[in-house]
């Protein structure tokens, strides 16, 4: 599944519903709730599970100790707290991946987007909403920067009205995303801290950013004040935190918990095997 996208998966038939393991699902469906140590608070990305009803996961979510959905559209924000859970971070509208916050013509229709779906996600107890900065489309890595704050201090009082957090992510352009300008920390961080705002930070996701720059664990702990959210996944190929992966997602874990995050942790990678017995156990691995 290589150059594996949300939307890809989401389009794509190649997954049926024996491949993501529904039986291992029912199966599970009376285990004991996992009590969890609580020093990671663990998520998993809805859209990696395309076959799986989201009231089913959020079931199986609960009993193995974690604390949310991720990546939900406004409609579903409800949906985990019948199990207990929160959507952890939602979709209100931050643009698309290629098409955000960089050109200002995208401004208007991300504001808009925000007054409308951020009151809804704080109804929901949502705590995250998603952003991107949008491709660069030949312009400069400056102009792009200058057009992401502006974007982002036009929405932040939305944000900081409604206690929400506004989450820009950090994306491969190498192999996922080609052109996306947010492709760097370095970059994330200069456009999350001039507009300095509790409410704007960055969603790092570890299996971009590996890809992209490496030093997960050094970065983390130079930037963790501007950083809002995670995402998991292994490198290559976004699928399992096992043995065929390169990232040591134990350690990562622990440099985060020891930092004092208390934000979320979301796995997003697309299982390969049993989803059900990949995504409990990528809970063990990182519950330090």
């Amino acid at each position: 599944m290589k150059n594996l996208t949300r939307r890809a998966l989401l389009k794509s038939s190649l997954v049926s519903a024996a491949a993501m393991g529904i039986p291992s699902l029912a199966a599970s469906s009376d285990a004991t709730a996992v009590a969890r140590k609580g020093r990671i608070h663990q998520s998993v990305g809805q859209w990696c599970y395309p076959h799986i009803p989201l009231d089913q996961l959020a079931e199986y979510a609960a009993k193995i100790g974690l604390r949310g959905i991720d990546l939900l559209q406004p409609d579903e924000y409800e949906i985990p707290r019948r199990y207990g859970l929160v959507c952890t971070m939602g979709y209100a509208g931050g643009g698309e991946i290629g098409k955000a916050l960089n050109r200002v013509e995208n401004h208007a229709a991300i504001e808009q987007a925000f007054r409308t779906n951020i009151p809804k996600a704080a109804k929901a107890a949502v705590p995250n909403v998603i952003t991107f900065s949008g491709s660069r489309g030949g312009i400069s890595d400056e102009e792009g920067l200058r057009n992401t704050i502006a974007g982002l201090n036009r929405v932040r009082t939305i944000a900081e009205d409604h206690g929400i957090t506004i989450c820009m992510e950090l994306l491969n352009s190498k192999r996922d995303h080609p052109d996306y300008m947010c492709d760097h920390t370095a970059w994330g961080v200069r456009a999350v801290e001039e507009v300095n705002s509790p409410n704007v930070k960055l969603l790092y996701d570890i299996y971009h950013m590996q890809i992209m720059e490496g030093d997960l664990i050094e970065t983390i702990r130079r930037n963790m004040q501007w950083i809002g959210h995670f995402h998991t996944g292994g490198v290559p190929g976004r699928h399992e935190l096992d043995a065929t992966q390169e990232i040591h997602y134990e350690a990562v874990m622990r440099a985060i918990a020891d930092a004092g995050f208390r934000g979320y942790v979301a796995h997003e990678f697309v299982p390969v095997g049993d989803p059900m017995e990949a995504l409990r156990k990528a809970v063990e691995l990182c519950d330090v």
